[in-house]
C-alpha cells in the first residue's frame, strides 16, 4: 500500500438508476466492518507522518500535509466512543470529502484496514438499530447484510460534522484550562 490509491469521482448515476446500488468502500474498524459512499472518497494513503494538535478531542488524531494541504485526521474508533486504533500494518488513512454546505473540507479518517468497493443495493440496507449498537445510533446509515455478515453503513456526514466537532473542541479546551496542574507544575511555576 505504498502508493496511492484514487477513488474515481465519476458518479454511476446510470448503475445506480438501474439496480438501486451504491457503491461503498468498506473497512474493518475494531473487528467490525463498516462502509461509506464511495463518492465522499477522495483517496486512500498509508498511515504516516501525522502531527498531534495540543487540546484537541481525544479523536483528533492530529493534521497531516496531503501535497500541500493541511487536513485534519480523526481516529474513527475513538469517535465512535471506543479505544484509539492502534496502528499497525495495514492501517490507514481514508482521505474523505465533506461539506457544511458552504465550502467542502478533506477530512482524514484512521481506519484497521481497507478491504473493497462493494455494490450495496438499496433494498438490502435495513434501518438502523434503535437499541444495542456501541456507536451513536444517528452515526449510522443503515446496515447492509453482504455475504452473510453485516456492514455498518456510516453517515459519514454526521460523524464528521464540523460544527459538532468544533463544539466539543471547545468544550474539552475550557475542560483542560479548568484543570488543576499536574503534580510539580506549581513548583515549576513558583520558581520561573
Amino acid at each position: 500500500m505504498s502508493q496511492l490509491v484514487q477513488a474515481k469521482k465519476a458518479p454511476p448515476v446510470a448503475l445506480e438508476e438501474a439496480t438501486g446500488a451504491n457503491q461503498h468502500l468498506t473497512f474493518a474498524l475494531g473487528g467490525e466492518m463498516f462502509a461509506v459512499d464511495i463518492l465522499h472518497v477522495k483517496e486512500i494513503i498509508e498511515y504516516g507522518a501525522v502531527t498531534e494538535i495540543p487540546m484537541m478531542p481525544v479523536f483528533i488524531r492530529g493534521v497531516i500535509n496531503l501535497r500541500g494541504s493541511v487536513v485534519p485526521v480523526v481516529d474513527l474508533s475513538a469517535r465512535f466512543g471506543a479505544r484509539r486504533t492502534v496502528v499497525g500494518r495495514r492501517t490507514c488513512i481514508v482521505i474523505i470529502e465533506v461539506s457544511d454546505g458552504v465550502v467542502d473540507q478533506d477530512v482524514g479518517i484512521v481506519v484497521d484496514a481497507v478491504s473493497e468497493v462493494l455494490e450495496i443495493a438499496a433494498a438490502d440496507i435495513e434501518p438502523p438499530p434503535s437499541f444495542g449498537a456501541r456507536i451513536r445510533a444517528d452515526f449510522i446509515a443503515g446496515m447492509a447484510k453482504v455475504e452473510g455478515s453485516f456492514v455498518i453503513l456510516v453517515d459519514i456526514d454526521k460523524v464528521l460534522d464540523a460544527n459538532e466537532i468544533a463544539e466539543i473542541a471547545a468544550g474539552d479546551s475550557a475542560r483542560e484550562a479548568r484543570l488543576p496542574p499536574a503534580a510539580g507544575e506549581d513548583a515549576a511555576a513558583g520558581a520561573a
